[in-house]
């Protein structure tokens, strides 16, 4: 009788727990994706603007922190450093949260999908609007 006791507590108490972990992770998620709303209209300005050549315009869309990082003459540079002209699809990540900022891998793809470039963007929200705050290549 003590036996089926202990089992059906372990039981409940093994059925509570996990019904506690998924509400905590369904919570999160939901928490993710609500507040990451404006990350990819902000992602397509970004990738357009460098596309039609408006360098000047994509620098504006980073924080005021980024630009005192890395100067103008250096994005150029960056920029210059990717290639960007050798990809056409773009693929997004799973976003992180890490220290209010959200970090959001993008592989870019070339048409023959046979290469990819893995960037980490990490964005930050200023006020009301998401801004770049940091761009970096993926090391494997």
């Amino acid at each position: 009788m003590d036996g089926v006791l202990v089992k059906e507590i372990g039981t409940k108490a093994l059925l509570g727990g996990a019904t506690v972990l998924v509400g905590f992770w369904t919570i999160n998620a939901v928490r993710l994706v609500i507040s990451a709303r404006g990350i990819n209209p902000l992602v397509k300005q970004f990738f357009n603007q460098i596309a039609s050549g408006r360098i000047d315009a994509a620098y504006l869309l980073t924080t005021k922190t980024y630009r005192q990082h890395v100067n103008r003459q250096d994005f150029l540079k960056f920029l210059g450093s990717l290639q960007l002209n050798r990809y056409r699809n773009l693929k997004s990540g799973q976003p992180r949260i890490k220290d209010k900022q959200i970090i959001l891998t993008l592989k870019l793809k070339s048409e023959d999908k046979k290469s990819e470039l893995p960037l980490d963007f990490t964005f930050k929200k200023i006020e009301e609007s998401w801004r770049i705050d940091r761009i970096e290549t993926v090391t494997k």
